[in-house]
């Protein structure tokens, strides 16, 4: 049972939302948008989408700037 977040394999933790994810892989940045198998996340979801196990997480970084 596992999950792959960026290329790197993690435990799954059953019942584990995608807020919770970010803490647990330190993802701190402020603006980041989350793909499971390719399915883009809205982040009003983050707090209560759970993860399945044998999951691709993708988390990007959004920057700004001009």
């Amino acid at each position: 049972m596992g999950i792959v977040v960026n290329q790197k394999r993690w435990d799954w933790v059953e019942g584990e939302t995608v807020a919770q994810l970010l803490v647990r892989v330190k993802y701190t940045y402020p603006l980041v948008a989350v793909k499971i198998d390719g399915r883009l996340v809205p982040k009003a979801e983050y707090e209560k989408q759970t993860i399945p196990d044998n999951s691709i997480v993708e988390v990007v970084h959004l920057m700004s700037g001009g």
